[in-house]
């Protein structure tokens, strides 16, 4: 997988060079599907996986980029966004001549399932509350931030995927998780975890968290207001993308905080050969 530079409003693409070059833009209308992982899909052809690098992305402040691959899934790396932001930071960001756009949050819109909810507000900054409730060795886990202070490298990157070991005849049977192991994500068990130590003591809440930006990355800008979730999921993420792409009267586009310029990263590869799909997240 190959990043380069793109010009100023081309937000972010990827590319099937194994495809003559097709193009699929980061945007709500390719969503594909979400279950364990989000996809992208636009005239037959599908990109999967997207939401570890899209979450690097928008967290690192990246506008424009087209992402080469050579095949339709995304490399998994240590299952958190980590490895990507690394990357971005050895070669750095280049900075163009439009300002910065941002989805600005007029009124409240909500999704809910039961007893899973997602809701966008108006808000200053781009606001998180995240709250999980899993089965034990996890529990109940909730994260507050705000993707403005510039933290994301610090305390959301490093946060890696996980999901329960008893889970995985049932994946495997779907296609899912082939080539996956303990070097790539937080394998659970019912004694515990299986392949500690976590990185942060709410690794998880924070690992679902990094999930959000990248499948609310898919509205086209970063967000700017307050995001709530509890019990949500990429499905969840990516269907309040879509009541936000469809109630235009619930935005307006507006420059950023202090008017930052858009940036565009330098061309990086990242990966070699073809990496295993990641491990999913319980829904």
């Amino acid at each position: 997988m190959r990043l380069v530079g793109a010009p100023a409003g081309s937000g972010i693409v990827f590319r099937r060079t194994d495809l003559d070059n097709f193009e699929i833009p980061a945007t709500g209308r390719n969503v594909a599907k979400v279950s364990y992982a989000t996809s992208l899909m636009r005239q037959s052809v599908l990109i999967s996986t997207t939401e570890h690098l899209l979450s690097a992305l928008i967290g690192f402040g990246v506008d424009n980029v087209i992402v080469e691959v050579d095949n339709l899934e995304l490399p998994i790396l240590d299952g958190s966004a980590l490895p990507y932001v690394d990357a971005f930071q050895s070669v750095g960001l280049k900075q163009q001549r439009r300002k910065r756009e941002y989805i600005r949050i007029l009124k409240q819109l909500e999704v809910r399932d039961g007893s899973k909810f997602i809701g966008v507000y108006p808000g200053s900054g781009y606001q998180i509350d995240y709250t999980i409730d899993f089965p034990q060795p996890i529990g109940i886990e909730r994260f507050i931030g705000d993707l403005e202070t510039g933290d994301y490298a610090r305390r959301i990157a490093p946060a890696r995927t996980f999901g329960f070991k008893e889970d995985e005849p049932k994946l495997r049977d779907m296609g899912l998780i082939r080539g996956v192991s303990d070097a790539c994500a937080i394998i659970l068990t019912a004694q515990g975890i299986q392949n500690g130590p976590l990185r942060f003591a709410d690794e998880f809440v924070r690992h679902k968290v990094l999930d959000l930006i990248g499948d609310l990355a898919l509205a086209g800008r970063r967000i700017q207001g307050r995001v709530v979730a509890e019990r949500a999921g990429h499905a969840m993420h990516t269907a309040l993308v879509q009541r936000l792409m469809r109630d235009r009267s619930a935005w307006e586009l507006a420059y950023g905080y202090d008017e930052a310029a858009e940036t565009r990263i330098e061309a990086v590869k990242i990966g070699t050969g073809v990496l295993p799909a990641s491990l999913p997240a319980p829904a």
